[in-house]
């Protein structure tokens, strides 16, 4: 029983460092990750500490506690390539989308826009190079960053 406990130990270790290291740990372009590793260690620690416990045969205890940890394994890095897969990057392209202005935008000054696009939940911050006033219908022509510029649409 005490290999699956140092093993538990060493698997919360890497758990712990993962945390603290991030993707240092990747194998594998994100295949294998710190996080997935110790996950894994730490099963096969728990699932061996509990055979033992049960005192069925060791053999049953070291093959289930692989079957186990090969099984949290892939599911941990299942689920961090899901999550890294739907992390936010770079904004939407915005150009060519329509709005209406909810705050006037002054020359040279910003102002804020409502976008007509099912994705646009928020009112976003605007510029333009000539007045525009409130409730004008607008085009996206520039983004930077999260801000766009507009002009009114024809």
């Amino acid at each position: 029983m005490l290999t699956f406990v140092i093993i538990g130990v060493v698997g919360l270790a890497v758990l712990a460092g993962s945390l603290v290291l991030g993707d240092a740990l990747e194998v594998g372009d994100g295949a294998v990750s710190g996080t997935s590793l110790g996950a894994g260690a730490v099963a096969f620690g728990a699932i061996g500490a509990i055979t033992t416990a049960l005192d069925l045969p060791v053999a049953w205890a070291y093959v289930a506690s692989a079957v186990f940890a090969v099984l949290v394994v892939l599911g941990v890095g299942r689920v961090i390539r899901t999550l890294k897969a739907s992390e936010d990057g770079q904004p939407r392209e915005l150009t060519g989308v329509h709005g209406i202005v909810t705050s006037t935008i002054a020359p040279g000054g910003q102002g804020e826009v409502s976008l007509d696009d099912p994705r646009e939940l928020e009112r976003r911050l605007a510029w333009a190079d000539t007045e525009i006033p409130h409730g004008t219908r607008v085009v996206v022509v520039q983004q930077s960053g999260s801000r766009v510029k507009v002009t009114p649409a024809d």
